[in-house]
């Protein structure tokens, strides 16, 4: 056979335990290292690629798998090479998995109810492998060197401390391997256990000060109830916190590639779970804005007011795309609208006036980065272009290298004006006004001013008309001609206030069609389009938290029976998925009895796609 290229782990068939900065990948017996996830991690780092685990004389064979919490997991094998000849299984092994932040352990306990007393000896052999998260990603070897003292193993700034009471431990240099011997008597069980402290010096996030206060709301539906639960753990597990200002959390993107801060997802996922958790909308404002861009800066996309990308310890290469992106990133054309976006609801929260004043200098810079930054190519619309060279071809949600596509499958050239992001500027244009006026501050009047304008420029340019209909194109390409394939962006323009209540009904009927409707949820790309294919990662998948904004935007324009049929689709899908959403799932239309198709390198947990029950339990409520 011909050797394959590195491929992209699949992930949606393994276990993950999290707490960030914390995660470990296994299958469904427990077992890391017969896939390409596997492992323990902690920040971007894998330390451990795999852990296998093995009884003399004996197989394992797995009989149970549960997850009660995000951070824990617990397994059950039976031990029938140690058991006697009837037909009831009567020895068993139970390994209960614990992850917090910086720490894991696993208890083991093997249990018997048998007549003879019998020596059981015991092996855990672990992999250490200190690889970077990004060739992890990318599916290539790793091979780190690493050293071991008897009690620390160590690359670099990346370490874990063993303990492991009652074990010998040894090393070979490739492996470390603990070893238990026991003497269960009669009808007896012993219990063993391993703990592994993780560190990482490089780190620039790490677990929050303080417990997550999310109050979720009440609902009859049970379904909704245990998807909201699922949900709400999940996003505490995924808090993270800068070490300079521990009391300001803010959600990490996702696992096990995004646990970090990105700036769109966590303002997204703040103003989806706005409802049950006002405060992390406020400090998530808060630790964007700290690092909110002051010049001008080619290498990293940075510009005056401009609200970041994504934060990491070093520089991320994603090989064989020619992408090289900076520790701190600007390169995001949508960011910035939207932390005044959430800066407004946060303020309709309840955000105290005092609060919002502190924030006042990063909303002047915001405002100032729309009305003078934004519009790099003079197109008179906000839009981006990787000017670096290294950089993100698209800078909008669907950030992948095909994402911007004419209906006959062109590639769209750029610079890009996307649509949802006029929207979002005069949303935010129009909401930083209001602002500006509750703080007696100048420069509203001039805001509304630009707000209209770019609104009536916005109906002028963007409207096409297919054989689908009359709907806003996605984008705006290099020539200013509108790319006409009818996506899911037209979702983001509701509730902006940039479309009349017609024009949202044209587009919510449109969502609703058949060619954008799978059932499960909208589809990225129409099936219409030339390019639609249901399992293309921006090109006919379903993302939850994309469908979640459209809810959004329905109910704040008072569509709520149609917000209401949306959300019932995400309530369905999240009942395929055992109520754990996963980044994004197939596009395929849904048929009576089946249930969502997996996309398999989807990211879960994800804290958009989590905070979307949020929404949508407003929405069925």
């Amino acid at each position: 056979m011909t050797p394959t290229a590195p491929l992209q782990p699949l992930l949606d068939t393994a276990v993950i335990v999290l707490e960030a900065p914390t995660q470990v990948w296994s299958d469904d017996a427990g077992g890391m290292g017969s896939a390409p996830i596997h492992g323990i991690y902690h920040g971007d780092v894998r330390q451990i690629r795999a852990v296998e685990i093995a009884v003399d004389g004996t197989d394992l064979e797995s009989i149970g798998c549960s997850s009660p919490s995000p951070q824990r997991v617990l397994f059950t094998d039976v031990l029938r090479g140690l058991d006697d000849e009837t037909p009831d299984p009567k020895v068993r092994l139970d390994r209960d998995r614990r992850v917090s932040a910086g720490s894991f352990s696993e208890r083991i306990r093997v249990s018997r109810h048998l007549r003879a007393a019998t020596p059981i000896g015991i092996t855990v052999q672990l992999t250490p492998d200190f690889a970077p998260m990004q060739l992890v990603k990318a599916g290539m070897p790793t091979d780190a060197a690493w050293t071991w003292d008897g009690r620390t193993c160590r690359a670099d700034d990346a370490s874990f401390a063993l303990v492991a009471p009652g074990a010998t431990v040894t090393s070979d240099g490739e492996r470390l391997t603990l070893r238990w011997e026991l003497d269960l008597a009669a009808r007896d069980a012993e219990t063993v256990e391993w703990t592994l402290e993780l560190a990482d010096t490089s780190l620039v996030v790490t677990a929050p000060a303080h417990p997550a206060t999310a109050q979720l709301p009440e609902v009859a539906d049970p379904r909704v109830a245990h998807w909201l639960a699922r949900a709400s753990a999940d996003l505490s597990a995924l808090r993270l916190a800068t070490p300079e200002h521990p009391d300001d959390a803010f959600y990490a993107a996702g696992a096990p590639w995004f646990f970090t801060l990105f700036g769109r997802d966590s303002i997204w996922a703040a103003r989806l779970a706005l409802a049950a958790d006002p405060a992390i909308a406020a400090s998530t404002l808060r630790v964007l804005g700290r690092l909110q861009g002051t010049t001008h800066d080619v290498s990293t996309a940075e510009a005056p007011g401009k609200i970041p990308h994504e934060l990491r310890s070093s520089g991320l290469t994603i090989p064989g795309e020619g992408v090289h992106l900076p520790p701190l990133y600007y390169g995001t054309v949508d960011a910035t609208p939207l932390w005044v976006c959430l800066l407004a609801d946060a303020h309709d929260a309840g955000m105290p006036d005092d609060e919002l004043r502190g924030l006042l200098p990063t909303l002047r810079g915001a405002v100032d980065w729309m009305v003078e930054h934004g519009d790099a190519s003079g197109s008179g619309f906000i839009d981006y272009a990787d000017e670096s060279g290294h950089g993100l071809a698209n800078q909008g949600w669907k950030d992948s290298g095909d994402s911007v596509q004419w209906r006959d499958g062109r590639l769209a050239e750029g610079p890009i004006a996307l649509s949802e992001v006029q929207a979002y500027a005069y949303e935010a244009a129009v909401r930083g006004a209001a602002l500006l006026d509750r703080l007696g501050e100048s420069g509203a009047e001039e805001l509304r001013t630009w707000a209209a304008d770019l609104r009536a420029r916005f109906r002028e340019a963007f409207w096409v008309t297919t054989e689908e209909g009359r709907y806003p194109a996605i984008a705006l390409d290099a020539h200013g001609a509108a790319v006409d394939t009818l996506t899911s962006n037209i979702g983001h323009l509701l509730g902006t206030g940039i479309l009349d209540p017609d024009e949202e009904r044209v587009c919510v009927e449109l969502l609703a069609g058949d060619s954008m409707s799978s059932g499960y949820g909208i589809r990225t790309m129409s099936t219409g389009a030339d390019g639609y294919w249901p399992l293309s990662y921006h090109g006919g998948s379903v993302w939850t938290h994309d469908t979640a904004i459209a809810v959004h935007g329905m109910l704040r324009s008072g569509l709520s029976d149609e917000a209401r049929v949306l959300a019932r689709q995400l309530l369905d899908a999240a009942e395929g998925f055992d109520y754990r959403v996963p980044e994004l799932h197939a596009g395929d239309a849904r048929i009576p009895g089946g249930r969502p198709v997996p996309y398999p390198a989807a990211c879960r947990p994800q804290a958009w796609s989590a905070a979307a029950a949020v929404v949508c339990a407003q929405a069925l409520t």
